[in-house]
């Protein structure tokens, strides 16, 4: 079932592709069609899922190389399969109107829903590292085709050359892995018991030095971040949300999956250098975004920021000294709910700024004013987004931060301290944004009929009700991770 789950969206980007008679309605429909069944599929296997690793699919792919076709899941990665789901879901909703080139797009995005499941999903490294360096090519493909401006396709080179360096080095990281295993292998769940670096200082810190700038490029954190603003600024408002609700989870992701369990104890020698990246992350991000005019470039620096709290709470998990296994544990939690609180609140934003480029032809908050009167909808989505970003309670972000934040101070305190700082400019900057797009007189032609579409609306506020469902009923989402993330913390503190 999970290799159909899977596969299906890239099987039904062929079938859109190849039926060239199809109607323009029709691919429509196909693309929210399959992506409800995804969603629906990985909601059953969330249901199904009794701990450990479920519903795995091992099968010799690569035998003379040590790889496998090996997919599973597990209280890591399912949560971000469910993210990936809901996230292309909306995506497809929210371009049902979308008129340009359809076909294509359409596909490129079911493409994409593979190469993001088939990820989350992966259990060698060598599968893991296909579907990443497929997810590069698909998104480089979405901004150079479909991005507006006349920077487009240079931010669509910018992407690829960044990331596609990344990826070299995550490869190089995980030769150094296999190299060191015995006997070799690319086998995540074979690596993680094996630990096969330990004793190896010199060699152990090298592979985390690939394997750290690989994942920071994509996450991505300071100083690895200046491909994103381009990126998001020019890529159409679907891709953005994906971007920054899948994509920048690959990093994160790997982190949590492949540098802390297979390299533990390279990872607590140099965990202070994830806290203070982090922490720089989190306060840059939030500075940057604060100077910002341009509404999409400002939640594109936020996402530095949001990313910033993740990689201090996973450095904080690393500095094993002085520390228990519950704060490790509370600390890992928050990272990965982290990720999925960001990746329904930023994909929100996004497709959110996409309403805004389509009614008034800019991103820049100076060319607006009084929106709340005209487009009340428009206003009030924006608004639930703005405050689910900035943690405030009943939101999923207040959940994730109090976690990364708990988990974090009794082995950072005063990294903690200095990221907390970044929470109070976030706030500074949604406030300041919503009162110069909506408050005061109205400086754009935007009249009522403007407001916040049928299918807009569908796409967005789901996104915003998971986000506080999650805000309110956290438990069932904790309960799938904690068991997870307290493997993890364990397996660091060996």
């Amino acid at each position: 079932m999970l290799s159909l789950l899977v596969f299906a969206p890239a099987a039904a980007a062929l079938v859109v592709l190849l039926w060239r008679s199809m109607p323009a309605a029709a691919v429509r429909w196909i693309w929210v069609a399959v992506s409800a069944a995804e969603l629906a599929g990985i909601v059953a296997l969330w249901a199904g899922y009794d701990g450990g690793i479920g519903y795995e699919v091992n099968r010799p792919w690569i035998p003379g190389a040590g790889s496998a076709y090996h997919l599973g899941v597990d209280g890591l990665s399912l949560p971000l399969l469910t993210l990936t789901a809901v996230i292309f879901c909306a995506c497809a909703v929210y371009s049902l109107r979308h008129a340009d080139r359809i076909r294509g797009f359409a596909a490129l995005f079911l493409a994409l829903e593979t190469t993001c499941l088939g990820l989350f999903a992966a259990l060698d490294l060598i599968v893991f590292f296909v579907f990443f360096d497929l997810s590069i090519v698909g998104m480089y493909a979405v901004i150079a085709g479909w991005g507006h401006g006349a920077q487009a396709a240079r931010s669509a080179l910018k992407f690829f050359l960044y990331t596609f360096v990344g990826s070299l080095a995550l490869l190089v990281g995980f030769i150094g892995l296999f190299v060191a295993a015995r006997p070799h292998t690319f086998d995540m769940v074979t690596l993680t018991a094996q630990n096969p670096l330990a004793g190896h200082g010199g060699t152990g810190g090298l592979v985390l030095l690939a394997l750290g700038i690989g994942l920071a490029v994509k996450t991505p954190t300071f100083p690895f971040h200046t491909w994103l603003p381009p990126a998001h600024t020019d890529a159409p408002a679907a891709g953005s949300a994906v971007l920054a609700g899948v994509l920048l989870k690959m990093g994160t992701y790997g982190f949590v999956r492949i540098a802390m369990p297979m390299l533990p104890d390279a990872w607590r020698r140099y965990a202070l250098i994830a806290v203070v990246v982090g922490v720089t992350s989190a306060l840059y991000g939030a500075l940057v975004a604060l100077a910002q005019t341009n509404f999409k470039r400002m939640i594109a620096y936020t996402s530095v920021n949001h990313m910033g709290y993740i990689l201090l709470a996973v450095g904080a998990a690393g500095l094993v000294a002085g520390t228990d296994t519950q704060a490790r544990t509370v600390a890992v939690t928050g990272a990965v709910t982290q990720m999925v609180s960001h990746g329904l609140i930023t994909g929100a934003l996004f497709l959110l700024a996409g309403v805004l480029f389509d009614r008034g032809g800019t991103y820049e908050m100076g060319a607006y004013g009084g929106l709340a009167a005209d487009t009340p909808r428009f206003a009030a989505l924006t608004a639930v987004a703005a405050f689910a970003s900035l943690g405030l309670p009943a939101f999923s972000g207040f959940i994730a931060e109090f976690q990364i934040f708990t988990g974090s101070f009794g082995s950072a305190p005063f990294g903690a301290g200095l990221a907390l700082l970044g929470i109070l400019l976030t706030a500074a900057l949604f406030l300041w944004a919503l009162h110069r797009l909506f408050l005061g007189p109205s400086r754009h032609a935007l009249s009522a009929v403007a407001d916040v579409r049928g299918t807009e609306a569908a796409a967005i506020a789901p996104l915003l009700a998971l986000s506080l469902a999650v805000g309110v009923f956290p438990r069932p989402l904790l309960d799938l991770i904690e068991p997870a993330a307290r493997s993890v913390a364990d397996l660091v503190a060996r």
